[in-house]
């Protein structure tokens, strides 16, 4: 064996123990939360932790039942954004706390959520069975709108929890008792952050040599070859 595929295999089993043992410690402080919060009659925060605990065995689920291997990259940010999110942010009052938070998680939600509207689209374009030729306008355009709507349905969320539980997730400001202003804040630095990985993705597929998320399409379609015709691929497809 080569010094060069040597490293890379110790260098892959090392993530993969890492990223094994960090989401084992995560699972069972999550689980000793949730024993906690169901014992507290804290229902909504209760259940906030069980989508945290639903995405840490994710990709045990669709690796078993879908022969699917999601890379450790994506997991991990998903994994990390939920709980600064729905752990730190809803459950221990983070959102109230630092003023900033708010901000940071919302656009942090444009960007990730727009890598995720990205990805499902473009790995979609390269699927055997689907047989679709979508241009990189399109697929941007889908990326940007899918963002926004996942934001969208977050705001509605929070909405209807403060109407029918009583809670305070959309935290209204010094001045304005409905939330508005927190709501369309929200709106507009999720649509900010979805807007710029959009266009970065676009360019990226114009062959332009920039794009955050290259080396995770490829690592996917390398671990997932049955998934994607066999010519196709982030380097050789038909449109990209």
């Amino acid at each position: 064996m080569s010094s060069e595929l040597y490293n890379k295999t110790r260098a892959a089993h090392d993530e993969g123990w890492a990223h094994k043992w960090l989401g084992r410690a995560l699972l069972a402080v999550m689980a000793a939360e949730w024993v906690f919060l169901l014992s507290a009659g804290r229902w909504l925060s209760a259940f906030l932790v069980t989508m945290i605990i639903a995405a840490l065995v994710a990709p045990g689920v669709f690796r078993r039942k879908l022969d699917v291997d999601i890379p450790v990259e994506f997991h991990i940010t998903a994994v990390v954004f939920m709980t600064a999110s729905l752990y730190l942010g809803e459950v221990h009052s983070f959102y109230q706390r630092f003023w900033w938070w708010d901000i940071l998680l919302h656009t942090s939600a444009g960007l990730l959520m727009g890598i995720t509207g990205f990805l499902l689209v473009y790995l979609l374009n390269e699927r055997r069975e689907a047989g679709l030729h979508m241009r990189p306008g399109f697929i941007a355009l889908f990326a940007f709108s899918f963002a926004v709507t996942i934001g969208t349905l977050w705001e509605i969320f929070e909405f209807a929890a403060d109407q029918a539980l009583g809670t305070n997730m959309q935290k209204p400001m010094l001045g304005d008792i409905s939330g508005l202003t927190d709501t369309i804040w929200d709106i507009i630095v999720n649509a900010v952050g979805a807007l710029f990985v959009s266009l970065v993705g676009w360019r990226y597929m114009l062959r332009k040599d920039i794009f955050l998320v290259r080396d995770l399409i490829r690592r996917f379609i390398r671990k997932n070859p049955s998934l994607f015709r066999e010519s196709g691929g982030p380097e050789g497809g038909h449109n990209t």
